[in-house]
């Protein structure tokens, strides 16, 4: 007696009911699992991108865009502030070091960073052979995300565009010559074209007068930047500076720390309302799974009499109804999981096509495998009553009826 053979058996004669009961179960997978992938792929994206940086510096606005904005370049800056402050700030006993970061255009999408070559080492950047970091006005060093997607080689010139987004409003009169590009780092470095700060100060020197292009240069006042990335000399820089910066200057100190914890709490409260409706939802499949079952072993009570008899033993028995649930479980959770990564391949493709950022589909091999075990469990744990109830059918009584 093939015991896999009959259960499949089983839960074809009730298509209907198997049915229910699989999609329950696939559902609250789907969720549970695209939530694990999602959440674990953005909290990585994040913590790695930050790069040890301790205060971005900038305008007033919001503190989180702030940090969007010139860390993970997926938001528009707060605005602008002036160069000498910024420089001033770098000369604070607290700050061991400032990199300046000047935004403003893009080409294809692709964020043009005026900044120094101490960005590219954040990220641990290399250049590929044949190529160099920029070293003089109007040269960029691209990221490999940049190159891959646009086609761009070491000496290709190109022309930027103005803003954050592909327009017709180029820059026809300044060319940008590519020196180098960068190998893939996994971060935000792939997706950006890095210059000089004076690159993108001249490119907006003769802009017309209706300040179009006042975010970036604010002509006799003095040259600006678009945000300031400090790093702490020690642990004091972080009680004093920022409180320095808010309420002493017309500025604003974002921590990427605190901001992030903040969007992750956010996150995190979604994610466990979402994953308390997918729990439920999985247990209302358990439930549909354990209603079928005991209302199948009342309809074959006669069925497994007769296996009584014919040799079978309760063991046996029990083992085929058990075995019949953890099928039904299993089915729910290859179809909750096959959903999963077609929606999380699909996310992947609009993060890459609208911010340039790369995601892992297939996410982590360790959760699909305890989601198995909660599946197999709950299976399991549906089907034990019913199995059990089984197994101590009364052959004598049943068969006399």
């Amino acid at each position: 007696m093939n015991i896999f053979r009959i259960s499949i058996k089983n839960i074809k004669a009730k298509p209907l009911t198997a049915m229910l009961s699989i999609i329950l179960f696939s559902t609250g997978v789907f969720i549970i699992s695209f939530l694990l992938v999602i959440k674990d792929q953005v909290t990585a994206h994040f913590e790695k991108n930050v790069a040890g940086i301790n205060l971005v510096v900038g305008a007033k606005g919001s503190p989180l865009q702030l940090i969007l904005s010139t860390i993970y370049h997926v938001d528009y800056p707060t605005g602008n502030i002036s160069y000498d402050d910024a420089k001033r700030i770098g000369k604070n006993p607290l700050v061991t070091r400032t990199i300046p970061i000047a935004l403003g255009d893009n080409y294809k999408s692709f964020r043009i960073v005026g900044t120094t070559a101490d960005y590219a080492s954040l990220y641990d950047g290399s250049l590929q052979a044949g190529g160099a970091l920029w070293s003089a006005d109007f040269e960029v060093t691209i990221g490999n995300k940049v190159a891959e997607a646009t086609g761009l080689k070491v000496g290709d010139r190109f022309t930027g565009v103005h803003g954050f987004i592909e327009t017709d409003h180029t820059h026809g009169d300044h060319q940008y010559t590519i020196t180098g590009i960068f190998n893939r780092t996994g971060t935000v470095l792939d997706q950006v074209i890095l210059t000089n700060i004076s690159s993108v100060w001249r490119i907006h020197e003769h802009e017309d007068e209706e300040g179009e292009d006042q975010a970036v240069d604010s002509g006799d006042e003095g040259k600006e930047i678009t945000a300031l990335l400090v790093f702490y000399r020690n642990a004091m820089g972080a009680i004093s500076l920022p409180r320095y910066v808010n309420q002493r200057t017309n500025m604003q100190a974002a921590s990427p720390a605190i901001e992030l914890n903040r969007l992750f709490s956010l996150m995190g409260a979604s994610v466990r309302t979402i994953s308390l409706i997918a729990y439920l939802i999985i247990f209302i499949s358990g439930l549909s799974i354990f209603v079928s079952l005991l209302n199948a072993m009342k309809e074959r009570k006669y069925e497994l009499a007769l296996i009584r008899v014919m040799g079978g033993s309760k063991l046996r028995i029990f083992a085929l109804v058990t075995v019949e649930g953890l099928l039904l479980a299993v089915c729910g959770f290859f179809a909750g999981i096959v959903l999963s990564k077609a929606a999380v391949f699909g996310i992947a493709w609009y993060t890459e096509d609208a911010f340039h950022y790369g995601m892992d589909s297939l996410g982590s091999l360790k959760n699909d495998l305890m989601l198995l075990a909660g599946s197999l469990l709950i299976g399991f744990s549906a089907s034990l009553l019913p199995a059990i109830k089984a197994m101590k059918t009364d052959i004598s009584r049943t068969l006399s009826e």
